[in-house]
């Protein structure tokens, strides 16, 4: 047959997205599920281990969340009673008891402010 061709090609596309890792490589949060493999208390010594005095444990009295590891300076930023209100009403759709789930959250204060011109 006139233009018909057998031969054969494979191709293959490769994308790779590289980034600098990150110590700890669990980012911001870790919400611990009440029977998740690894306890809060193994995760806080982990995220000591590797970033000494970096991160805060908050333990739950909550159904499904037995703690969350948050990075400490997010809560100098933010009341921690309103950001765990907010983690936890988020969290609790998608979490259960035997997982872990790792969150990244960034925090942008927005001010503005009005000033009597002299």
């Amino acid at each position: 047959m006139i233009g018909e061709s057998n031969a054969i090609t494979r191709k293959a596309t490769l994308t790779l997205n590289i980034s600098e890792f990150d110590v700890p490589p669990m980012q911001d949060m870790l919400i611990v599920g009440r029977k998740a493999p690894i306890g809060p208390e193994a995760v806080r010594r982990m995220a000591e281990a590797l970033s000494p005095e970096q991160f805060t444990l908050i333990k739950m009295e909550h159904p499904k969340i037995e703690a969350v590891l948050l990075r400490s300076s997010l809560l100098q930023m933010i009341d921690e009673k309103l950001l765990m209100s907010i983690i936890l009403e988020e969290a609790e759709r998608m979490i259960s008891e035997s997982m872990v789930l790792r969150s990244e959250l960034k925090i942008a204060m927005s001010v503005k402010r009005e000033v009597d011109l002299l």
